[in-house]
């Protein structure tokens, strides 16, 4: 695990993407801008941006491109706005009191990326001295992780955007492809210029955590999926909890969500894949050991796949049906330290209860203590509770004190709880 500083909100902090494109009609930073006020009273704190990055023209995919075939690390896709305009974009963020992580690629680039010309010996190329893609990736060009000269001007492109911007931090995509050394240093250069930094990795294997703090939770994800449709049970999920927790360090900090940019457009929405339990597994992200992440759109809820190449925008009505939901969670994860990613917090899982369809946990930290119940059965539930616990809690959602004892409650398919211990505090 590593032992680089680490931002101190972030056990209680949260992640919130954005896929500018899809955002609005104009696809701008100064039309995303108009959103802070909106995401910050419903509590987002962390704003991963994907890639900002001018995209690739030859071999581009649909009409607009893969954001992930990047033609210039240290420029800016002019479709966005420009380079003033990013610097109003973090400065607005900023003072809302948010922070923005940029999408990182460090593994491959566009066929016209600025370095096919400068060093092309920054490649990996076949045979015959071409250039290649990797897997069956035909619109994006292998970087060669051997070359010295490759790695430097990688992360020389990160401290642009870290000390031109002051943007706060990096989400690297496909983290594994890349050498952990190439991260290792990377992450040590960049703290030596802000030790604050979030460093995301999309990846779940384990030894990364050696240069990030925060990694997906992609078995997770499948295995609720497989939970929901009736393929697996809850002892299921129980399982594959207490195997990472063995797994992984205690402070691992682990990144759960029911949807993100590829889940939602390649797998289908969180509605498609988890049906009518889909909030039930939002409550969860938000409350286990987790810093939980909210893809843009999800507090409407967003009911539509957004397409990958093309434009696409995101169905706003005004409503944001799920926005107080969302500011809920979030809230409670501020206040209330039982319900962050805090290392030293005890967490307990009701294992009889899991045998119903239900899966129940208690979070434990000093005096904060949260008790979250969710039926994943098919079937109407009752949930048990001690009958000698006086105990008073709050429905958070509801605002109604209960002691467990008088708890009594039939829960549908996909019904929740989350109850926080009322303190004297």
């Amino acid at each position: 695990m590593n032992s680089f500083p680490v931002f101190a909100g972030l056990q209680q902090s949260n992640i919130y993407e954005v896929n500018l494109r899809q955002y609005s009609n104009e696809g701008s930073f100064h039309a995303f801008a108009k959103q802070l006020p909106r995401l910050k009273d419903m509590g987002v704190e962390i704003l991963w941006f994907m890639p900002i990055h001018p995209i690739g023209v030859q071999k581009r995919k649909g009409t607009m491109g893969s954001y992930y075939s990047i033609q210039d690390h240290e420029a800016i896709n002019p479709e966005f706005g420009s380079r003033q305009d990013f610097v109003e974009l973090v400065e607005a963020i900023h003072a809302h009191g948010m922070k923005i992580i940029l999408d990182w690629v460090a593994n491959h680039t566009s066929w016209d990326h600025v370095w096919t010309l400068s060093n092309p010996e920054f490649f990996v190329k076949d045979a015959d001295g071409n250039f290649t893609p990797p897997y069956d990736w035909d619109d994006v060009l292998q970087l060669d992780h051997s070359s010295v000269g490759e790695q430097e001007a990688m992360i020389n492109a990160m401290k642009f955007w870290v000390t031109g911007f002051g943007i706060d931090g990096f989400r690297a995509d496909l983290a594994h492809l890349t050498p952990l050394p190439f991260w290792i240093e990377a992450r040590k250069q960049l703290t030596a210029i802000n030790n604050e930094l979030i460093w995301l990795a999309e990846t779940e294997e384990i030894h990364y955590h050696d240069a990030f703090d925060i990694s997906f939770t992609w078995a997770w994800m499948h295995k609720t999926e497989e939970v929901c449709k009736g393929h697996a049970d809850v002892g299921a999920l129980l399982q594959l909890l207490k195997t990472q927790q063995e797994q992984f360090p205690r402070n691992a900090r682990r990144m759960y969500f029911t949807s993100n940019h590829d889940e939602n457009s390649w797998n289908g929405t969180e509605y498609e894949k988890y049906g009518s339990y889909a909030r039930a597994l939002a409550v969860f992200s938000c409350c286990y050991e987790s810093i939980p992440m909210i893809y843009n759109g999800q507090e409407l809820p967003n009911l539509k796949r957004l397409q990958f190449f093309d434009k696409d925008v995101i169905a706003w009505n005004d409503q944001y049906g799920l926005h107080d939901f969302y500011k809920v969670l979030l809230a409670l994860r501020k206040r209330n330290r039982a319900a962050g990613a805090n290392e030293n917090i005890n967490t307990v899982f009701d294992e009889e209860s899991a045998r119903k369809g239900l899966l129940i946990f208690r979070r434990l930290f000093a005096e904060d203590e949260i008790i979250v119940v969710m039926n994943l059965a098919a079937h109407e539930t009752r949930p048990s509770f001690p009958q000698d616990n006086h105990t008073g809690y709050k429905n958070i959602f509801t605002g109604d004190e209960v002691t467990l004892d008088e708890m009594n409650v039939a829960l549908a398919p996909g019904d929740f709880l989350v109850l926080e211990k009322i303190t004297n505090a």
